[in-house]
């Protein structure tokens, strides 16, 4: 009986020490210092992100996912934006920029739509390959969530509201 109560207790010792290790360990990281070139010509920083709730999506107007995900983006912003929400479209390098400026054009995109002709932005957040990639950066600039592919926007919404609501 004593050996099972002691196997118990190591057992239980394991998962709430992995438990912590897990809970203190998923630290958020900053967001990488970036200039974004909007499609008029004008600049925004990440700095500009603080105090607000941030999605950046990495896209391409050649991508399918990235062009099925867009009015659930574009829903997202329109439903947070009075929040304290904002959201950054970064098309990617290779994207021709008529392409992308057509395309925010025709789909009347209510948000920053970034051209990133240099690759710099994509690789100073994480070498950015596959579109879509998007994150999720709080009101202290950090990144709290990063989706490779289309993001179950229900879970999204959540997180949002959760964010929205911290201090």
């Amino acid at each position: 009986m004593k050996t099972s109560r002691l196997i118990a207790s190591i057992i239980l010792s394991v998962f709430v020490s992995f438990g912590a290790y897990v809970y203190f360990n998923s630290a958020t990281q900053a967001a990488p210092a970036s200039e974004f070139v909007l499609l008029d010509g004008s600049t925004t920083h990440t700095k500009a992100f603080e105090g607000k709730v941030t999605l950046v999506n990495f896209w391409a107007t050649s991508c399918t996912t990235c062009v099925a995900e867009m009015p659930d983006i574009v829903a997202t912003y329109n439903k947070y934006q009075n929040q304290g929400f904002d959201t950054v479209a970064v098309a990617m390098q290779y994207d021709p920029p008529q392409y992308v400026l057509n395309y925010a054009q025709s789909r009347q995109l209510p948000f920053k739509v970034a051209l990133d002709n240099t690759g710099a932005v994509a690789k100073a957040w994480g070498d950015i390959k596959i579109t879509p990639t998007t994150y999720l950066v709080n009101k202290r600039g950090e990144i709290v969530k990063t989706y490779v592919g289309a993001p179950n926007f229900s879970e999204l919404h959540q997180l949002i509201e959760k964010l929205l609501a911290e201090a």
